[in-house]
């Protein structure tokens, strides 16, 4: 919310420095984001008037002759479409500054001096989404009776001073300048001063030519007024001004009366073109599925039965609550206007606009919130305004459909209750004092007290909210401190924490780096590099489509950070992440997604730069599965690698599956070619590793074995095997024979040379046996490689 500090001066007499009163509001429960000045850092901009304007051939420039109420006319050459004899303009001086700290000097263009500079609006820093239609391409034109020489600043309204508040949900009715206008009273103690607006209207009843109905839950009230024969213009400046300085665009005087109402009472209203019409039936409903919509950005929209429409003849003319439509927009042939003013569902609001992306300050108010009781109010003072900026014919009373309570609502508390709560004490006298400045009326005693509670302030309904505007206003400041009586009491780690500390220290040990990544990404990165992919958990209202959904996984987020440095040439990476994934299980409508803690790693560059003695050592999938062989050979966990070709984000040939107990825990492998040359990077190795689980799997810490202080005996085995056996496979089938004296078995050699049959390949084996209570012999080591090699041969395997 832009607050211009001009127009809530004349809200609230007050004369304090903006900054005194940001401050004070920020500590009474209104947070001030900052205070600027649309003039800040501009000097020497001048009104000057252009007493002739010459073009120059073969160009798009103008020679003009410009009064700055200096002695002698200054010569200006200007390239604006718009500027003419006899208007008044904005003139930079020689040594001015205009935005972007820009400085003006006398030139030449074109070989024609030009002594200066007429601006446009842009030029002075003022944003392209504000500036005035008609003058969106040219210069800005300034009021005929503004005065040579002077300051253009106080004709603009530029030397206001914004103040810039950001409105929490609970604090809503803060978007309105009433609003912010009793806030600020309350704080200073000092009267609200809202000016009123004398309302003219007809003979003729506005009944006669319009109708309002309601068919839609979703709409509690909806009422109109009829303006007819109105002259649509440009706004007086003093409208345009206020409206630009709130971040709002002029377009004409009925428009922007609408906007001032919106700005003044926060309550959102539409101007219709009357004569544009079908019928005379205004109807708000609930919109049909397929129902399409041309709104007033000339988008069409395809609606759904949650979102509302005001139709007439059948036909929906507005999206309720957000935006008009393009078919009855006021332009400048318009000559009868319908004013809107409706309470329609925060919730629908919100969804309707969520689902087209479609925010405006309309839809805003009512996801928040607006002040029911002013809603006649406002509708009569646009009607007012209108008649008085348009010259147009107000029709007798509001026609109307539905109604809301707009009498107050009381609220009890006990003066006890407040005391505990603030740690005060105070008497029923102060607290009626406050409740007086915050414009409410109250009784009560010395025991217990009632407030009866304006519905602009639909923000206080339990004795917990009277106890907050207390503090607020009696000054948060003045509560009486205390230190906490309670001993402090020894803290340790859970299990959990214990082994993140612990993984945290493998990891940083085998040369990571950890960093931290969003949680939420796009709904196909959400699953990029999951084995089993769940429902995927969406926001409803994202602030951004690539942040719309919880992950189930974490390396599509760090693949982004490798992208991200790659692309400032910092190649060798090896970076790692303890975090939480989000898993679907249960109904999306009715569970909360599972919450699994993972540890994931990613590797990518060399691992050794090239020296004058060795060469250089690039990542490989191995490097990637000795740092996972680290951290389970610390738990003692005997995990299985299982070749897999499932993940289509990985390499088909260098991916595997972790096993522990029959259950895959993660999975590690290259990043597939071509998912890698679309993120832009590098041959890249990731991981990911269930932390959960493995602390299920922990088991409780082995007790010290001595050495033992018998020789071990080794003996090596070549097999020849098909091309397709895997290391795992013949480890399984080693381990089947159930050797109690073997203790390690090592691959030494893989050997597919020219003596080795088509389709075979030659597997060596150290097996190392020890007995921890005596000697082995040879007989007995005999005896267990023949059951080794017995049970290598059912797999196929030949001894060689």
């Amino acid at each position: 919310m832009l607050v211009s500090y001009k127009w809530l001066k004349e809200l609230v007499d007050i004369e304090v420095p903006s900054k005194d009163l940001a401050e004070k509001m920020s500590t009474t429960g209104i947070e001030v984001e900052g205070v600027t000045s649309p003039a800040a850092g501009l000097s020497k901009i001048v009104v000057g008037e252009v007493l002739s304007c010459e073009d120059v051939p073969e160009t798009h420039l103008h020679v003009c002759q410009v009064d700055v109420g200096e002695e002698a006319p200054r010569q200006i050459v200007c390239g604006a479409p718009n500027v003419r004899a006899g208007i008044k303009v904005m003139v930079a001086l020689p040594g001015a500054r205009i935005a972007d700290n820009y400085k003006i000097k006398k030139g030449k263009i074109r070989g024609l001096e030009s002594l200066g500079m007429i601006c446009s609006l842009g030029e002075l820093g003022i944003s392209d989404s504000v500036i005035p239609k008609e003058f969106a391409d040219g210069i800005q034109i300034l009021p005929a009776d503004a005065v040579n020489g002077d300051e253009v600043f106080p004709y603009l309204d530029l030397d206001d001073e914004v103040i810039e508040l950001s409105i929490t949900p609970n604090r809503a009715d803060a978007l309105s300048m009433r609003g912010v206008a009793h806030e600020v009273a309350a704080i200073y103690d000092k009267a609200v001063q809202f000016k009123e607006f004398p309302l003219v209207e007809a003979e003729k009843k506005a009944s006669d030519v319009i109708e309002v109905a309601i068919e839609s839950e979703k709409v509690a009230t909806y009422q109109a007024r009829v303006i007819e024969n109105v002259t649509i213009a440009p706004s007086p400046q003093w409208l345009q001004n206020l409206l630009m300085n709130a971040g709002i665009r002029p377009i004409n005087n009925v428009v922007d009366v609408t906007n001032y109402i919106l700005l003044y009472f926060g309550q959102p209203m539409h101007a219709f073109d009357l004569d544009k019409f079908d019928g005379k039936k205004i109807v708000a409903r609930d919109a049909r599925d397929h129902e399409t919509l041309v709104t007033l950005d000339e988008v069409e929209r395809e609606l759904v039965a949650d979102d509302i429409v005001i139709s007439v003849a059948d036909k929906a003319v507005a999206l309720g609550g957000v935006m008009g439509g393009a078919a009855t927009e006021i332009d400048d042939q318009s000559k009868n206007v319908v004013l809107e003013a409706a309470l329609f569902d925060g919730k629908s609001i919100r969804k309707t606009s969520g689902r087209l992306n479609l925010r405006s300050e309309s839809s805003s108010r009512f996801e928040k919130g607006v002040n029911v009781a002013d809603i006649t109010v406002a509708i009569d003072t646009a009607a007012s305004m209108i008649a008085d900026l348009a010259g147009g014919q107000v029709l007798a009373d509001v026609v109307s459909a539905g109604a809301v309570e707009t009498s107050p609502v009381p609220v009890s508390a006990s003066l006890d209750y407040v005391n505990r709560a603030l740690g005060t004490s105070l008497v029923y006298r102060d607290i009626a004092d406050i409740f007086r400045r915050l414009g409410m009326e109250i009784a009560g005693d010395e025991e217990t007290f009632t407030v009866q509670v304006p519905r602009r302030r639909w923000d206080i309904r339990i004795p917990a909210d009277l106890v907050e505007e207390i503090a607020r206003i009696y000054g948060y400041d003045k509560l009486p401190t205390t230190l906490p009586k309670e001993d402090g009491t020894a803290g340790e780690l859970i299990a959990s924490q214990t082994l993140r500390r612990q993984i945290r220290t493998v990891a940083e040990g085998a040369g990571l780096s950890e960093i931290i990544t969003y949680a939420l990404t796009t709904p196909e990165k959400a699953i990029e590099f999951s084995l089993t992919p769940t429902t995927v958990t969406e926001l409803m209202w994202p602030m951004t489509v690539d942040r719309s959904a919880l992950r189930q996984n974490m390396i599509s987020g760090m693949l982004e950070t490798v992208a991200y440095n790659v692309a400032r040439k910092h190649k060798d990476l090896a970076l790692y992440e303890i975090g939480k994934v989000f898993e679907q299980t249960g109904d999306p409508n009715q569970d909360l997604p599972q919450e699994i803690t993972k540890f994931a790693f990613v590797l990518t560059g060399l691992v050794a730069e090239k020296d004058f003695q060795t060469p250089a050592v690039p990542v490989d999938f191995f490097h990637a599965k000795g740092i996972l062989e680290a951290l389970f050979a610390k738990y003692s966990l005997d995990v299985s690698y299982v070749a897999t070709s499932d993940l289509a984000a990985l390499h088909p040939g260098r991916t595997a599956q972790i096993e522990l107990d029959g259950q895959v825990i993660g999975v590690v492998g290259q990043v597939h070619p071509q998912l890698a040359k679309d993120y832009g990077i590098p041959e890249t190795y990731v991981a990911e590793v269930n932390v959960d689980a493995i602390e299920a799997a922990l088991s409780p810490v082995k007790p010290f074995t001595e050495i033992s202080k018998f020789p071990a005996v080794s003996r090596d085995i070549a097999l020849l095997v098909d091309r397709e056996t895997q290391h795992q496979a013949i480890l399984d089938a080693i381990a089947s024979a159930n050797v109690k004296r073997l203790t390690k078995v090592s691959l030494f050699d893989i050997y597919t040379g020219s003596n080795i049959e088509a389709g075979k390949k030659s597997m060596a084996y150290n097996l190392t046996f020890q007995n921890p209570s005596d000697s082995l012999t040879d007989e007995e080591v005999a005896k267990y490689m023949e059951k080794i090699s017995a049970a290598l041969g059912q797999l196929g395997a030949e001894i060689r």
